[in-house]
């Protein structure tokens, strides 16, 4: 599958969490609470925190990175130039 678009993420329970070079999308229905992204960046992900992600608390490779390692999907991205 390639990569989704802004619409198709909203349209299939995805939040928004905007930044300045890329937006991350949350699908809580999806995530598997393995607390990959919680253990990996408390500066972008703390659900003790509202909003629970924050995307410009760390550089765009470094929130890429852990995104790519979400084992359910439920977090994506996309960076701002590709919409």
């Amino acid at each position: 599958m390639g990569k989704q678009t802004k619409k198709e993420l909203v349209e299939q329970g995805y939040r928004i969490y905007a930044g300045q070079e890329l937006d991350v999308y949350f699908n809580l229905s999806m995530c598997q609470h393995s607390a990959h992204c919680l253990k990996s960046d408390h500066a972008v992900f703390d659900t003790k925190r509202k909003p629970w992600i924050v995307t410009d608390n760390a550089s765009g490779e470094t929130v890429t990175k852990i995104i790519d390692g979400c084992p359910s999907g439920a977090l994506q991205y996309l960076w701002k130039e590709e919409y």
